[in-house]
């Protein structure tokens, strides 16, 4: 783990109400030398202009702010996107655990305002320093998170993680997990010491993210201030960690607004192979190239459902039995959340038509499974069966196994969240028992066959510390315990949406809905969106405006 430089801001002229601030550091902590080392500089801005809705707003952005002391040195050159070939990052010394500041000008000098956290980590990916906010850009608060929260008067934060597919400077992988997790930790806590002399509240932190971006706020909202974080913490030099390794900061947040959380992925492949094969989806779409393998999976979900004990709101139990009525009353429940909304707003009849545009080109699908009465503006009936084949055919469906399938039948080209697993010396491990068990590439080094070992022999072992890595990116094993859970959140996930089983974030919203620590949960099936996020922005936004209110003052 390498040190690196000094923070890169620009600095600007100072007015009085900004220079006039207390200290950095965070209300009622005495800080120590490492602390101090992380001090904000209110001084260190530059003003850009940007328009929201037409008009001008003056934002002081605060430039790439390194919030650990001990940040890990990355690769100039880093891994490209889906299409290979590589990017070279300019920061190197902290471009992964930093983050931009953008604070409009309402909020100048305003400690109440709340802080829109936002990660910006599909896919579990590791997320670069990014900059959502530039200078002489256009933003509508109608259609653009951006834009609302800053007319909002939100501080905006675009907020940088190691995750997976980082490469250190010394050729090592250092974004295993939980590093997301540790540097989102790491992020609050550098807001919650500087809170009395940043603008912004960090009683008043909104995380906002989509896809791995959606579990990594969902895990961040579960797990607040839970010890397990803290050598992770200490060694990333994160603040409020004092020299006998204890916590003296706080890392909880207000609220999360996760889009389509890719979560609970020890148990993502299982609950995949069950919901497309509990109804022969896959066989019926011709999408079954493994169907050993899906229905050893599927058949360990009932299993793992009663292990959750969850219960919906009507009190009967959620059950693998229970499971497929459950999820046809929440798209049932979002299309008429949808009709009612707005009186333009139509579902075809059964034998109509569903245009869908994905990348840029529309497709017709014929609506055999959604009967709606279009004078009650309801819905009649749901053919759970055909609604399962339109989702795995308008977008088709995963691979089989769909989050662990690196080293699996000898595929070594798979992008699923493997790699996010291991040691930081190896490029991959396999984080669940069948995909562990089915290894076949010789000397990965992950597997039965290079190490000998079942998957419960081997994480029998007290060095094994892959379960760990999997338990600390789950925000199932921390709802509902000491964790500090965020009273409120906002969850969504698209009807359309075949990345991952909409049984992961139904039952995320139910082990919310028995935790006592929450206050307000708002969670639906979002109807006919795929695998996206922030398409409502007008009623997110209202949601987070209501849930601070009724917060009331966060300085009280």
């Amino acid at each position: 783990m390498a040190l690196a430089g000094s923070l890169v801001l620009t600095s600007a002229a100072v007015p009085a109400t900004v220079a006039a601030a207390a200290p950095a550091q965070s209300r009622g902590h005495a800080a120590d030398p490492q602390d101090a080392a992380l001090a904000f500089d209110a001084s260190r801005y530059t003003t850009i202009t940007v328009a929201v809705d037409g008009r001008p707003v003056n934002v002081r952005w605060y430039k790439e702010i390194c919030y650990v002391a001990n940040p890990v040195a990355a690769a100039a050159q880093q891994p490209g996107g889906p299409g290979g070939g590589s990017t070279t990052v300019p920061n190197t010394a902290c471009g992964y655990q930093s983050m931009n500041v953008f604070v409009p000008e309402s909020a100048f000098g305003d400690q109440r305002a709340p802080v829109y956290f936002a990660v910006n980590n599909s896919g579990w990916m590791a997320s670069y320093v990014r900059a959502s906010v530039t200078a002489g850009a256009s933003y509508s608060s109608a259609t653009s998170n951006v834009g609302a929260a800053l007319k909002a008067g939100y501080v905006f934060i675009d907020v940088a993680s190691r995750s997976r597919g980082l490469v250190a400077a010394d050729g090592s992988f250092p974004g295993k997990a939980p590093a997301a997790v540790t540097d989102a930790k790491a992020a609050v806590r550098y807001l919650r010491l500087n809170d009395t002399a940043m603008p912004g509240s960090a009683e008043r932190i909104v995380v906002n993210g989509t896809s791995g971006g959606g579990a990594l706020a969902s895990i961040l909202g579960a797990s607040g201030n839970s010890g397990e974080y803290t050598p992770y913490l200490t060694a990333v030099g994160a603040a409020g960690i004092d020299a006998k390794g204890r916590s003296t900061l706080r890392d909880d947040v207000f609220a999360v607004n996760a889009y389509c959380p890719i979560t609970d992925l020890g148990n993502a492949d299982i609950a995949y192979e069950w919901l497309y094969n509990v109804l022969n989806t896959r066989d019926t779409t011709g999408q079954n190239p493994s169907a050993e393998a899906a229905a050893d999976m599927a058949a360990q979900f009932a299993a793992y459902e009663k292990t959750l004990g969850l219960r919906n709101p009507d009190g009967s139990r959620l059950t693998a039995a229970t499971m497929l009525d459950t999820i046809e009353k929440e798209v049932a429940r979002s299309a008429e959340t949808y009709l009612k909304a707005d009186p333009a707003h139509t579902i075809p009849p059964l034998g109509g038509t569903f245009q869908v545009t994905a990348g840029g080109t529309t497709k017709s699908y014929v609506n055999d499974w959604i009967d709606v009465d279009t004078a009650t503006r309801t819905v009649r009936s749901i053919d759970i069966a055909r609604y399962l084949a339109f989702v795995a055919t308008q977008a088709a469906l995963k691979t089989t196994p769909a989050f662990d399938a690196v080293g699996v039948y000898g595929n070594t080209t798979s992008r699923t969240e493997t790699n996010l697993f291991g040691p930081p010396t190896a490029t991959y491990l396999n984080y669940t028992e069948f995909s562990w068990n089915h290894n076949d590439v010789p000397g990965d080094g992950s597997g039965l066959d290079d190490t000998g070992l079942t998957w419960k022999q081997y994480t029998a072992r007290k060095s094994t510390t892959v379960d760990d890595q999997v338990h600390l990116i789950n925000p199932m094993d921390f709802i509902g315990t000491g964790a500090d859970t965020a009273p409120n959140w906002y969850v969504r996930h698209g009807t359309r949406d075949r990345d991952t089983a909409f049984t992961v974030s139904v039952n995320l919203d139910r082990a919310l809905a028995a935790d006592r620590e929450v206050e307000d949960l708002d969670y639906q099936l979002a109807w006919n969106q795929p695998h996206a996020g922030n398409y409502d922005v007008p009623e997110a936004m209202a949601w987070i405006a209501r849930v601070v209110r009724k917060a009331g003052d966060p300085l009280a």
